[in-house]
């Protein structure tokens, strides 16, 4: 193919590839958690990461990964304690990492609001060397993590108070979810771009969820969705000239809508296939009878 003889579309298609998987395998927690929006307000925190990194001639990626995490913890710990003004306390952290972001990257010798749209939106051509080993190091935690730890992950995520009863660490649970979250944020900034990437954390599993009952099956199907609408973004991306995050989000929606549909005529075949087994299952004793005509009802 024409599109892997230029590195910089290798670099982008293997970044795709890590995101589609990490994504999606860290927001099945956050949809189980009810924190789907979780992923865009580490989002804006990452923001100020970005621009600290240019102004300290640091990585962008490793600087947005350290004060991800930090901002990540800040919002457990806020969600723990805050109680009524919890809510006041995250506008203000997410409002304040976005606008340090760009206080920061315009105060850096080399940066511009230029450099600060490539990591709001994504952009294929600027995945370096650099920033694919960062990705690969940063998946390969998401995935240890995610999929090592998948039973517990998955009881504190149902239900805290009965993780807690069975000796699970609940706290220490919440934390690494947060902190998995915030990697997986700074891992897909550079294809989907950090205002993009809750998407591709929720949506993938909202449409899993319309064709599968078990968590087994929705995590393996949200990731394989993840893996196709990011292949399948970077390549239209390329050969289209268009913006890859929003192609590969548009793209997540388009196929939410299109199993969406399917579902519906699924469901009513497996409604009327439990109907048929529970009615053949019956015994003959607990059936209803049939009801008799009127000359039966009067005696004739």
């Amino acid at each position: 193919m024409e599109i892997l003889n230029y590195a910089f579309m290798q670099r982008a298609l293997l970044a795709a590839v890590l995101v589609g998987i990490t994504a999606p395998a860290v927001g099945i927690y956050l949809v189980q958690r009810r924190q789907a929006l979780m992923g865009d307000g580490i989002g804006h925190v990452a923001m100020t990461g970005v621009g600290l990194g240019f102004l300290l001639s640091w990585s962008p990626i490793w600087m947005a990964t350290l004060v991800s995490v930090l901002g990540a913890v800040l919002m457990e710990l806020i969600r723990w304690y805050g109680k009524t003004r919890g809510d006041i306390a995250l506008a203000m952290l997410f409002y304040g990492g976005m606008a340090g972001g760009v206080m920061f990257i315009n105060l850096a010798p080399t940066g511009s609001n230029a450099n600060l749209t490539s990591y709001l939106f994504g952009s294929l051509s600027t995945v370096s060397e650099s920033d694919v080993t960062a990705i690969c190091v940063l998946a390969a935690f998401v995935v240890l993590v995610t999929l090592g730890l998948r039973r517990q992950l998955f009881a504190v995520s149902q239900d805290e108070e009965f993780a807690r009863v069975t000796g699970l660490p609940v706290r220490a649970l919440n934390l690494l979810t947060a902190v998995t979250a915030a990697v997986t944020v700074t891992v897909a900034m550079r294809v989907v771009g950090l205002l993009l990437v809750s998407a591709l954390m929720v949506v993938p599993v909202a449409a899993a969820q319309q064709l599968t009952r078990s968590f087994a099956a929705t995590f393996a199907v949200a990731v394989a969705i993840g893996v196709t609408v990011t292949i399948s973004g970077t390549v239209t991306s390329y050969y289209q000239d268009v913006p890859p995050g929003a192609t590969i989000v548009l793209l997540t929606i388009g196929a939410f809508v299109l199993l969406t549909a399917l579902a519906a005529p699924l469901a009513r075949r497996r409604a009327r296939a439990a109907t048929a087994a529970q009615a053949a299952a019956d015994p003959a004793e607990c059936k209803i009878p049939a009801t008799r005509g009127a000359a039966d009802e009067v005696g004739v």
